[in-house]
């Protein structure tokens, strides 16, 4: 008789934005008459710029054509849509990354789940407390990390990095074994960045330890400073310790056409392998990437007009933070981020539990964010409000905010 892989079993619950969507829709079915502010899952609400719905269509018009139809696209991606990233993306900041270095998949999500394929399950994984769900939850889907302890809320098998007010939400360097470091700057879900400064430390500690960084940086868009690096491979020595995961998603609206891609560099070599040919090969065998429609999209946004067009949606979305926190400050919370992020992470009020102050945004105001705890231990306590709706619905929100009674 077959058998199922019973680390799904071991999962605590149902991924946390599935819980908030039940939640919510319970609600909804509850109170028809309640108009809802969404300010929970970070999915985009702006549409796709001109210069993408323009190169879409152009691009179905080939696929109509004999002459200029695509079949599967190359398991790397298309080599102008590689390109255009290695030019913009990496060289324009000073950095090498050679476009066989760059592969193209369907989304930063997928990347993050898969590439713990090429990995031992005898590895450590760690991870900053509070994280993006998906980072522990594939982990231990594949059997990485150990026994779940209710009463902690943690995995018996992998390293938590507290990351609290006291560190800016960037964690200390870890007393305890890690092999995989999962690292996401700007973060989700505090909307914390680290520094350069602050990244060199943690390259030279994977360098020094024999580990590997898996940089998760969806948000590089949304960076604001300076100071700020936007690609963990303008430290000294990154190419020899870190996987670079970035999404189109985000910076250019692809949450519903789904675009990605994963950097990993040939000096990235254990003991005498090459994990660029082992993500080669992964990819080669279990397909993830993209449809030619969607990679000419994702190229568009790489033009003159296209990068104005994704500047003025990321300029948008930051305008929003900015009213969201600024106005959540006025009202008397504490509140984190969202300067070079587009997520606001605030203390709940009075001491409250992440999912009581979930429950009551939910039924006293109409207002949908992300319980903190959700994404950690260390996230108790804490609130999460994305920028990702329109500047109506977040001044709407801000207002009821303003006059609850707790």
């Amino acid at each position: 008789m077959y058998k199922i892989n019973d680390n799904y079993t071991k999962l605590p619950g149902s991924y946390l934005f599935s819980t908030i969507a039940k939640k919510v829709k319970a609600y909804s079915e509850a109170n028809p008459d309640k108009k809802l502010i969404r300010l929970g899952i970070g999915d985009v609400t702006l549409p796709l710029a001109p210069s993408v719905i323009s190169a879409m269509h152009s691009a179905v018009d080939e696929m109509g054509n004999a002459a200029t139809f695509h079949g599967y696209a190359p398991d790397l991606g298309y080599e102008f849509l590689r390109s255009a990233i290695e030019n913009n993306d990496y060289k324009a900041r000073g950095v090498d990354i050679a476009i066989d270095e760059i592969f193209v998949s369907d989304g930063a999500k997928s990347d993050s789940g898969n590439i713990g394929d090429i990995f031992s399950l005898d590895n450590r994984i760690a991870v900053c407390d509070p994280v993006y769900p998906v980072y522990v939850d594939t982990n231990a889907m594949s059997g990485r990390t150990g026994v779940y302890d209710k009463a902690t809320e943690k995995w018996t098998n992998v390293t938590y990095m507290p990351c609290t007010a006291e560190n800016n939400f960037v964690p200390e360097l870890p007393t305890e074994r890690a092999d995989i470091i999962y690292l996401c700057y700007p973060n989700n879900p505090t909307g914390a960045a680290a520094t350069k400064e602050q990244l060199q430390k943690w390259v030279d500690f994977a360098l020094k330890n024999g580990s590997v960084i898996i940089y998760d940086a969806a948000y590089e868009a949304y960076i604001r400073h300076e100071d700020i690096p936007h690609s963990i491979y303008e430290c000294d020595g990154a190419k020899k310790c870190a996987i670079e995961i970035r999404s189109f998603s985000k910076n250019a609206g692809f949450t519903g056409t789904r675009l990605g891609f994963t950097v990993v560099p040939k000096e990235l070599v254990c003991d005498g392998v090459s994990l660029n040919a082992l993500w080669a090969r992964r990819c080669g065998t279990k397909f993830n990437g993209a449809p030619y429609i969607i990679q000419r999209a994702g190229e568009a946004i790489y033009s003159e007009q296209g990068k104005k067009e994704t500047r003025q949606m990321v300029d948008f979305y930051m305008n929003n933070a900015k009213v969201i926190r600024e106005g959540l400050k006025d009202a008397g919370f504490t509140v984190y981020g969202g300067e070079n992020a587009p997520y606001i992470w605030l203390k709940t009020p009075n001491n409250m539990t992440s999912w009581d102050f979930f429950d009551y945004l939910l039924e006293n105001v109409n207002v949908v964010g992300t319980p903190g705890s959700g994404f950690g231990p260390s996230g108790e306590g804490y609130f999460r409000l994305t920028a990702f709706g329109t500047l109506e619905n977040s001044l709407e929100a801000l207002d009821r905010i303003k006059k609850m009674t707790i």
